[in-house]
């Protein structure tokens, strides 16, 4: 079927294109009686405008681009959320793109926001995009890091601090008398991770020679991969497995947590305790709720686009940087009874 053109509203109404044109967007110049017929003839017809043509055309658009790390973990859906609410109130929509943590999909939706003519992206990249970003600016699109502080001083950004993150979950392990802590996570050149980790090791660091610290990289941040690594390391004679695991995300430690469930010999957190990172819906609903690390994921992607929109509207604007504290919430999966 033919889609219908705003020549057939014309024709239909017995008006020209323009005023067509007119009662669609700029009503108050038509006469009440013409824009009734013209809805009628709209109606009639089943018309549909093309906003993204005439904006195309235009070489103006209301949207932004929103480029996410995984969009199976529910973290990055309450970015999103935030993103879209900030978004709203300033009158832009936003496309979401989910690169799966794969190079080659980050660069097909950063091709095709590009193709888009978005007013600006957010993304939370794979690896270094600073080359990319800075040939988007030139041509006048401005770009936000979201979850990934920025190391130089060409592009805003807004994370957590990750670094602070990693220790407060392993200074949480020693303060309940763990001793073989792993940390599992991965991969380890994702800067979220690195960081975590890094944090991880300063608070072993700083605990003193009896604790050890272990870390066991997995290809990615999923329950699966989470399930797998807990089966290998319980899979160690006794004396050898953890006591503590801090994995780098919930994902990971839903599925280190299953593995522990469905051996039936380890209790948590009797003989393991478990802490996971970034406190999502699922953590506190767990078969053993679980202690995380919180990041205020709405509010991140929220601040994100409230920032990107500053530099839409003023492209000279010096670049911030927003860095949010993380949180520790105790669950039952390191301390019996607690409610988190």
């Amino acid at each position: 079927m033919e889609s219908v053109s705003i020549r057939d509203v014309a024709t239909t109404a017995g008006v020209s294109v323009g005023t067509v044109s007119n009662v669609l967007n700029h009503p108050d110049k038509v006469s009440p009686a013409t824009v009734e017929r013209v809805h009628a003839a709209i109606d009639e017809l089943g018309f549909v405008r093309n906003d993204a043509a005439r904006q195309l055309r235009a070489g103006a658009s209301r949207a932004v681009g929103l480029v996410i790390l995984d969009g199976a973990n529910p973290f990055f859906s309450d970015v999103a959320r935030g993103a879209e609410t900030a978004a709203e109130r300033a009158g832009r929509v936003v496309l979401l793109g989910n690169s799966d943590q794969q190079v080659e999909r980050e660069a097909h939706y950063l091709d095709l926001f590009e193709q888009h003519r978005v007013l600006g992206i957010l993304i939370s990249p794979v690896g270094d995009v600073t080359a990319r970003l800075a040939r988007l600016r030139r041509r006048g699109t401005p770009a936000v890091l979201v979850d990934r502080r920025a190391d130089l001083t060409d592009f805003s950004s807004v994370s957590v601090d990750d670094v602070r993150g990693g220790q407060l979950a392993v200074e949480h392990l020693v303060s309940i008398g763990r001793r073989r802590l792993v940390v599992v996570g991965g991969p380890l050149d994702l800067q979220q991770v690195a960081d975590r980790v890094a944090g991880a090791r300063e608070a072993v660091g700083a605990a003193g020679p009896d604790v050890a610290l272990e870390v066991v990289e997995v290809p990615g941040l999923t329950v699966e991969h989470g399930r797998a690594a807990a089966a290998a390391l319980m899979a160690r004679p006794a004396a050898e497995r953890p006591d503590g695991v801090f994995a780098a995300n919930d994902l990971v430690a839903m599925g280190v947590l299953q593995s522990l469930v469905m051996l039936g010999d380890l209790r948590v957190p009797d003989d393991v305790a478990l802490v996971g990172y970034d406190d999502i819906d699922f953590a506190r609903a767990a078969v053993v709720p679980l202690t995380s690390v919180r990041q205020p994921s709405g509010l991140i992607g929220q601040t994100a686009m409230e920032i990107l929109q500053e530099e839409i509207d003023d492209p000279t604007r010096e670049p911030r940087r927003v860095v949010f504290a993380p949180e520790l919430v105790v669950r039952a999966s390191t301390v019996t009874g607690a409610s988190g």
